[in-house]
């Protein structure tokens, strides 16, 4: 969020209250208010249950403390790959084992602190399970007093790891109610339709993995992302660059409008003859309505023998006011030939091919003379 700032305030007092800004990206107010309320009944429900399945009592802590640590990046940063459920739930495990080792062998508290959070990274890096709440569950085990050496090597896995195992359960739950990727789940890169070993149309331009590597040893860091997830957003900010760089050109202003469609009731011959007639590759399919219902192409032809309704294929859509370059990764995946462009009822309003957009991006080149530059 930005401030305005006062004429009374010089940039150099302003800048100091930069500190205070949210340091993660992509994170507005909801997904915060969201993050709240899965900790408040993810940490909640996992004490209960816990003092359910083995009584109130001095005798056991209900719910560890690092438990805290973890439901903050169950839920204010579920992408992140030190929030995975192997990550809490060995992450959390692994490092109480890691500390009980250390309290057993060290009699020196101070030194047994040390060295059980170093065991825990250690063992985390080599399991795949690194969690910074890991540090404190390894502290826990050292120093956690009477009740924590009573248990002894139960501990890491009553209560920590069955605290830990009730917080995912939870947070798993939570994030399918709210509608959010978790377990987070990369989507898979694209692929050569066409079973060829050259890449995909959409990513022999421009950066390449081997890059990605190259710039990431450079920086000499590491970063709180997927290494897939880092290469998505480098080409999701070409994509917005290419879009911001074209102006206002909108769907409707590139599509075509003299659509050819066909009903659904439709036999398979009249829509391969209306595919071959036009030299079209995708035919919208229409209910009797007139609403979009889904799309079909002679592949899908091929393999119905009755109506056309069953060979429809879900239809790719978009509305005339979205820009017509932020077809591009749909039009070039391999597999999509022609966007849909509908109205808020599913009404065709006109269609987008690949040849469509190829036309406008061509357009939008410089021209020949434009690049030479002007001689005085």
């Amino acid at each position: 969020m930005q401030y305005p700032v006062s004429p009374k305030v010089g940039p150099s007092r302003f800048r100091r209250f930069r500190l205070f800004s949210p340091i993660l990206a992509g994170a507005t107010l909801r997904e915060r208010l969201i993050a709240c309320l899965g900790a408040l009944l993810a940490i909640g429900l996992t004490g209960v249950i816990s003092g359910y399945l083995f009584g109130q009592g001095p005798h056991l802590p209900l719910i560890v403390a690092p438990m805290g640590a973890s439901a903050v990046l169950l839920f204010a940063v579920p992408a992140s790959p030190l929030a995975q459920p192997w990550s809490i739930i060995g992450g959390n495990t692994i490092s109480a084992l890691m500390g009980i080792i250390a309290a057993y062998f060290i009699g020196d508290p101070i030194i047994a602190t040390g060295v059980g959070v170093s065991l825990a990274i250690g063992a985390m890096s080599f399991t795949r399970c690194l969690h910074p709440p890991g540090g404190a569950a390894a502290l826990t085990a050292v120093l956690g007093g009477p009740v924590v050496a009573g248990w002894g090597f139960v501990f890491p896995f009553v209560p920590v790891a069955l605290n830990s195992c009730i917080l995912v359960g939870l947070g798993l739950l939570f994030h399918k109610l709210s509608k959010r990727n978790y377990p987070h789940v990369v989507p898979k890169a694209a692929e050569n339709a066409h079973q060829t070993i050259d890449l995909p149309s959409a990513v022999r331009v421009g950066f390449r993995e081997e890059d990605v590597n190259a710039a990431l040893e450079s920086l000499d860091e590491t970063f709180d992302i997927d290494r897939a997830d880092l290469s998505r957003l480098l080409r999701q900010v070409e994509l917005q660059a290419a879009i911001r760089s074209t102006g206002k050109i909108s769907c409707a202003d590139v599509m075509s409008r003299d659509v050819i469609a066909i009903g659904e009731a439709s036999e398979p011959d009249a829509a391969r003859h209306l595919l071959l007639k036009h030299n079209i590759r995708t035919l919208p399919v229409k209910d009797p309505e007139g609403r979009l219902i889904g799309t079909v192409g002679l592949r899908e032809l091929s393999m119905s023998t009755e109506t056309i309704a069953h060979a429809i294929s879900r239809p790719t859509v978009a509305r005339p006011l979205d820009p017509a370059l932020s077809l591009l990764p749909v039009l070039t995946d391999g597999r999509t030939h022609a966007v849909i462009i509908v109205d808020d009822d599913y009404r065709i309003l006109g269609l987008i091919s690949q040849t469509d957009l190829l036309s406008a991006v061509a357009r939008l080149l410089p021209k020949e003379d434009d690049t030479i530059p002007a001689v005085a």
